[in-house]
């Protein structure tokens, strides 16, 4: 079973949901994609949504660079390899789709890890929006362009 809740925060509204096996997603609400929530879920906090909750405001508030939260996102095999490799950019740092290709051992994938990158459930916990264009633009992002500006910019993330 899983379980969401929607909770406030200095950057909209987030929306975070968990199964047994770890949170499966976690969507700005205010962004441009919210948690895609289905008729099966139940909307009840639990703790590892609180949990989460509390490191995303820690975040928010500039206390947490490391999130250390239990993830469940099901994702193909292709999908778990960019989404770890995500998890390895450090706070402040960014890594273009080319970079995060090769930290995956697959150098000539760059639009599969895009699209895996945009498939990311874990928005924030999972760092989406540390990875760039190869030119050193922001590039998409589900929560908006001004929205992973405002994120990398928290994490003292300059883009000219």
């Amino acid at each position: 079973m899983i379980r969401y809740q929607i909770y406030p925060s200095a950057f909209g509204e987030v929306g975070i949901a968990a199964s047994e096996a770890g949170l499966v997603g976690i969507d700005l609400q205010a962004g441009k994609r919210p948690l895609p929530v289905r008729e099966d879920w139940l909307r009840e906090a639990t703790p590892p949504t609180d949990l989460a909750f509390a490191q995303l405001e820690a975040y928010f508030a500039g206390e947490l660079q490391a999130f250390h939260l239990p993830l469940g996102a099901a994702g193909t095999p292709f999908q778990q390899s960019v989404w770890r490799a995500l998890c390895a950019i450090p706070f402040g740092e960014t890594r273009s789709y080319r970079e995060l290709a090769e930290a995956i051992g697959n150098p000539k994938a760059v639009r599969a890890v895009a699209r895996a990158n945009g498939a990311n459930p874990l928005s924030i916990v999972v760092p989406c929006h540390r990875v760039i264009g190869a030119d050193g633009s922001l590039t998409g992002y589900a929560g908006g362009i001004e929205m992973k500006a405002r994120l990398l910019a928290l994490e003292g993330v300059l883009i000219g």
